[in-house]
């Protein structure tokens, strides 16, 4: 396969899977607006949003306050934001039209379609109106671009790069937001999680996170108990039967790289493989007392790099 299309296949998955995850982070962080509370508090919320992604100093070059309207405005409509959802879906329709004789008609139609029913979503000020409806419309669009995908696409070395760069994707939205909001919401209880004694915390927000990433039920199913800050971690962290944990999207990375491997790619596996072997046999109480976030940190820096070197080894060069 030429580098140029599968780099335009690795980008429209990134961009699909990319604008899903924004939906799914502000559609919560909505929700949770509307609750009683004091407005510092949602404040911070909304911030967290902005700094999951990145785009704290970016957002604060266009706007004065951080408040709900200011970041949803930003994160949905603002086409100079490259992580806002209609940059996204614009981004992944452009890289789906450039390898248009690499998909399935049906894989291009959903692709394209997506994007003309989103601008016309904005026009008609359907975001305004009802702004779950609205994220829930792009996470099942998301879905149905996925399941497309699997049903139709020979599987060949063009759905192996559409995986990749799906899974990289959402093991880095994952990680961020983990960090994120285990740094907000449970700094305090850090070195407690274990103790019989621990602080309550607001069980509202921990479902808040688990729903973001369709893990509310997963954790019921699994864990069967109140909602725990450190099961919350091993679930989206270590547990490789959880769709958006950090282990399950290294297991499709890994599998995915061996079917397209060449002769310059050995590095860029071993890394690759080094990573899920230390998520397949790490361990939630080592993770937490050697420190949370500076294990997330390491996490995004390795698959960061992983990412730079499927480009280099099979993508076009930057």
């Amino acid at each position: 396969m030429l580098s140029r299309t599968a780099d335009h296949l690795f980008w429209m998955a990134r961009y699909m899977e990319r604008a899903e995850n924004t939906a799914r982070m502000l559609d919560v962080h909505y929700q949770t607006s509307l609750l009683p509370q004091q407005n510092h508090r949602a404040e911070l919320g909304w911030a967290g949003v902005l700094g999951i992604s990145e785009l704290t100093h970016a957002f604060h070059q266009k706007h004065a306050e951080v408040n709900a309207a200011n970041v949803m405005h930003f994160m949905v409509r603002d086409a100079g934001n490259p992580s806002s959802i209609v940059a996204c879906l614009q981004a992944a329709r452009e890289n789906a039209r450039a390898v248009r004789g690499a998909l399935t008609t049906e894989l291009w139609e959903t692709t394209n379609q997506t994007w003309l029913e989103f601008k016309r979503l904005l026009a008609d000020d359907s975001f305004e109106r009802d702004p779950s409806a609205l994220f829930e419309w792009v996470k099942f669009r998301s879905h149905l671009s996925r399941g497309v995908t699997v049903g139709t696409m020979l599987q060949d070395e063009a759905l192996h790069f559409i995986r990749i760069g799906t899974f990289l994707e959402r093991g880095d939205n994952t990680a961020r937001l983990v960090d994120v909001k285990f740094h907000a919401l449970a700094r305090d209880y850090f070195g407690n999680w274990g103790d019989d004694d621990a602080p309550e915390v607001d069980f509202y927000h921990w479902s808040a996170i688990l729903r973001s990433v369709s893990g509310f039920e997963i954790y019921r199913k699994v864990y069967r108990n109140v909602i725990r800050p450190d099961k919350v971690a091993e679930l989206l962290i270590l547990r490789p039967d959880m769709p958006r944990s950090l282990a399950a999207c290294m297991d499709e990375v890994v599998a995915n790289l061996d079917q397209v491997a060449n002769p310059q790619s050995a590095e860029t596996r071993r890394r690759a493989g080094r990573l899920r072997a230390d998520l397949q046999f790490a361990r939630i109480d080592e993770i937490l007392a050697t420190g949370l976030h500076a294990f997330l940190t390491q996490y995004l820096d390795r698959i960061n790099d992983i990412g730079g070197g499927i480009s280099r080894d099979f993508l076009m060069p930057a």
